[in-house]
């Protein structure tokens, strides 16, 4: 990040209020001051009608704020906050209404586009995500995850796992808690940069309908 450059981080993984307090406005608060450009804190869980009015007040109290012309404060240049989790006509209305009440002006928020202005059948609809779930460090496996403290739902598979069929039906299991004789019936599709299975959409589409 550098002078007038934007970067928006998705914050929640475990606590955003934390992150915010004790990171971003903590032990990196200095060095985000003297970038030149802009942080956005980007909170992806909880309630969204009141979480991002929330880390907006941690923010101005860790950074400070200024009073515009409206009277409503504003963060200095270098934070703000998206909130894209949850946004529909409805919530953004709500969000903005209690960042009023708060003696907020709408500057220090932006929004995402998600499923929910559409019609709202996305990867919620079914509550899957494919995210990250252990990286290897020095020949070291370390479990990789999230565990969001708004939202305990959101809380993703830790670990290297294995696809298993037991009792008749498919289950997700960490690899090491495999039964004798229990095949992993997950592929390598990706290694070390190098695509190993190639297929094309019309396959994949005629697999999924069986």
């Amino acid at each position: 990040m550098g002078p007038g450059k934007v970067v928006a981080v998705v914050s929640d993984s475990y606590d955003i209020y934390r992150a915010t307090a004790e990171i971003w406005g903590g032990s990196l608060a200095s060095q985000l001051r003297e970038t030149g450009g802009t942080l956005v804190v980007r909170p992806d869980s909880g309630d969204p009608t009141t979480t991002p009015v929330e880390i907006v007040e941690i923010l101005a109290e860790k950074f400070g704020a200024v009073t515009n012309s409206k009277g409503f404060r504003v963060l200095p240049d270098c934070v703000r906050v998206i909130q894209g989790d949850g946004v529909d006509e409805s919530s953004i209305t709500a969000i903005l209404v209690n960042l009023r009440g708060k003696g907020f002006a709408a500057d220090n928020i932006a929004f995402g586009m998600g499923g929910a202005l559409l019609q709202k059948l996305d990867r919620d609809t079914l509550e899957f995500a494919m995210k990250t779930s252990a990286i290897r460090i020095g020949g070291e496996w370390i479990d990789v995850f999230k565990q969001p403290i708004g939202d305990p739902g959101k809380a993703s598979k830790k670990g290297r796992l294995a696809l298993v069929l037991r009792d008749g039906a498919p289950r997700t299991i960490r690899a090491e808690e495999r039964r004798d004789g229990e095949e992993n019936l997950l592929e390598e599709v990706f290694v070390g940069g190098h695509l190993i299975r190639d297929e094309r959409l019309e396959d994949i589409r005629r697999r999924s309908w069986r």
